[in-house]
């Protein structure tokens, strides 16, 4: 029967003991977790009402380079110590916090600072709203064909013969044109 120390020494791999994370494709620092397009959820309009998964965006150009730490935190601009108030700050501090407590007012304690801020509840009944799959394109042109009946539907009823007639423009031609002649 082996010892435990045998044991280890036996095992004991030291190509696995070096902790080296294995780098990922294109130089990144680890493994990429890009999603598939089934697991994707950014959706875009594909047109004819047919959505589609977004495009992917571009790889950053900094892949595989470490950040120093003074673009990760922010750098002290004065010398320590600076921040204290000056005496005549710290007096006129002093004098509206009392006068804050003379009128009444409630000035939150630490606890009541940190306290963990409780979440707000969603609707239940809340429903997004579903994507039209259309694109920005058609959008328009629904909309200016919707704009198009309506003008003709209000010409017809007032009696006139041309949109410029009317007291209110309808469609975003005429208020374009509107705008520029005042």
């Amino acid at each position: 029967m082996k010892t435990f120390q045998q044991f280890i020494t036996e095992v004991y791999d030291k190509d696995l003991s070096t902790a080296t994370r294995k780098p990922g494709e294109g130089g990144r620092v680890r493994a990429s977790r890009k999603k598939t397009d089934p697991e994707k959820r950014r959706m875009r309009a594909a047109g004819g009402g047919k959505m589609v998964p977004a495009q992917d965006y571009k790889p950053r150009k900094d892949i595989g380079t470490q950040k120093p730490r003074s673009k990760r935190e922010q750098q002290p601009t004065r010398e320590r110590g600076s921040a204290a108030l000056a005496a005549k700050e710290a007096q006129k501090k002093a004098y509206l916090e009392r006068k804050a407590k003379e009128r009444g007012a409630k000035t939150k304690t630490a606890s009541e600072l940190l306290a963990v801020k409780k979440k707000q509840t969603v609707d239940p009944n809340y429903k997004p709203r579903k994507a039209s799959g259309l694109t920005h394109r058609e959008r328009l042109n629904l909309v200016k064909k919707g704009e198009k009946k309506l003008r003709d539907l209000v010409l017809k009823s007032t009696g006139k013969e041309k949109e410029s007639e009317l007291k209110h423009p309808i469609t975003q031609k005429e208020i374009t044109r509107r705008r520029k002649k005042n």
